[in-house]
């Protein structure tokens, strides 16, 4: 069993990316699992790694972002996948 099939869905977050990196994933919001790995990069600074790839640390209100389409993706196939769909 894969790590995707056991994601239980209120373990995500969405968090968006500081502007030191390049490229669209700036201007998503991104999913990164467990949700509290968020928590603790806000309180520590340690970098958080987005369900797409992208590492970076949250400093950011998610809900001004769209979601990033890579990680809303994943997340929908991995819901599916645990679902038996």
């Amino acid at each position: 069993m894969s790590q995707l099939e056991t994601m239980p869905s209120t373990t995500t977050e969405d968090v968006t990316s500081p502007t030191t990196d390049d490229g669209d994933h700036e201007r998503f919001a991104h999913v990164v699992v467990p949700a509290s790995a968020v928590t603790e990069a806000y309180i520590t600074g340690t970098p958080v790694t987005a369900l797409c790839g992208k590492t970076w640390v949250p400093s950011r209100d998610p809900g001004r972002y769209p979601v990033c389409p890579t990680c809303k993706e994943i997340l929908d196939a991995a819901r599916a996948m645990r679902d038996g769909g």
